[in-house]
């Protein structure tokens, strides 16, 4: 195959690499995938206004996403089982965003554990938490990326209770994963993504197997994560988390004006507009349509960024220029890092790269930090 141009490229390549099972997972939404879908469509719906005629020299995509250095204003989402899309998948991707200067967020349910990153990665990465029943778990997830070095904490807010996702209850998804005769012909013909699974020891979920009560193996796994996610989480967990962290704190998952109020009021650094990729409450707005009224509610008080639907540097410009301060990106690294592994995960960020850079220039802006709704066409945001 020719060398991959776009995430659409590299889409493609991990379809036909990555295991039915695990590329569904990453590749979908919930019940009709109206949401996910939207996130998408809804971008492309934005136009930009070209410039001609002026100064294209010395541009820069450098900024920071809450207080840290980026070169440009992406970072890598925190996505689970993403050891599932390719062996030691966490640990490469860390290391491709170290090289690329964006930051990497390890998910609560990765493959490898915070530990195994912190000890083969060449960066501080971010740590997402789930909040679950046990809190002494939760404390004890706390401290332990805390004791990696993690540089902040990601609260997720909008999983308290788990979408239904059609293709992942078709493909027999579960922990361990069911062995159909369908799964079991689908891995014969992958057997670039089998022979890396049998050279790594990194298959299981890394921070709760052998660190949660009763989480011995995979087949106490499922029982306990189906009574953990815990759909009392309030306002007063996010202060109580806050407190036990005691460093930078970024919440995900706010989609209402209302909830940004409540956001901006809590003391976190950051909030990120998202709606968990389309995968929990579908028909939801999508993000980026989202994002303009949280900017507006949330005035100045925090950063605010936003995920879903980014595929190109263009959504990433396109974003910014509606009020974002970063982008993260989940699926578009995923494809890079089923399709190629390490290297995969490197050309996606080269990508989204080169492409925010060129139609910034062709926007008539050379600083990201300079890049505002002027850029837009009035009326298609």
């Amino acid at each position: 195959m020719a060398q991959p141009l776009t995430i659409e490229d590299l889409r493609l390549l991990a379809k036909r690499r990555v295991p039915r099972m695990f590329y569904d997972y990453a590749d979908s939404g919930a019940w009709t995938e109206t949401t996910y879908r939207e996130n998408e469509s809804d971008f492309a719906r934005i136009k930009l206004r070209q410039r001609v005629a002026v100064d294209m020299t010395n541009r820069t995509l450098a900024t920071t996403m809450a207080g840290q250095s980026v070169s440009m204003p992406v970072a890598l989402a925190p996505t689970g089982l993403t050891g599932m899309q390719h062996a030691d998948g966490e640990i490469l991707a860390a290391k491709a965003a170290a090289k690329a200067g964006v930051p990497f967020t390890l998910s609560t349910m990765s493959i490898c554990s915070i530990e195994d990153v912190a000890a083969n990665s060449d960066a501080p990465f971010w740590f997402q938490l789930y909040v679950m029943r046990d809190r002494e778990f939760i404390g004890r997830l706390i401290d332990r990326a805390r004791a990696a070095g993690c540089s902040a904490l990601m609260l997720t807010l909008d999983l308290q209770i788990l979408g239904q996702r059609h293709k992942d209850i078709r493909n027999g998804l579960s922990a361990p994963p069911k062995p159909t005769l369908a799964n079991l012909i689908n891995l014969a013909f992958k057997p670039r993504w089998c022979m890396g699974m049998l050279g790594t020891k990194r298959r299981t979920f890394g921070n709760i197997v052998g660190h949660a009560k009763g989480v011995g193996d995979l087949s106490s796994l499922s029982s306990w994560t189906a009574e953990q996610f815990d759909p009392t989480l309030s306002w007063d967990d996010v202060k109580w988390i806050k407190d036990r962290w005691g460093g930078k704190l970024i919440l995900k998952g706010i989609l209402d004006a209302e909830d940004a109020e409540l956001a901006a009021g809590s003391g976190a650094d950051a909030l990120i507009v998202s709606n968990h990729g389309g995968r929990q409450l579908d028909g939801a707005v999508s993000a980026i349509a989202a994002l303009p009224g949280i900017v507006e509610q949330v005035g100045g008080r925090m950063e605010v960024w936003m995920d879903g639907g980014v595929r190109s540097g263009q959504d990433v410009l396109k974003a910014v220029a509606l009020g974002a301060r970063g982008v993260l990106i989940g699926r578009a690294f995923l494809y890079g890092l089923g399709a190629m592994g390490e290297d995969g995960v490197k050309l996606a960020l080269d990508i989204i790269r080169k492409e925010m850079d060129i139609t910034m220039a062709l926007c008539g802006k050379r600083d990201i930090q300079d890049v505002d709704g002027n850029i837009l066409v009035k009326g298609k945001a």
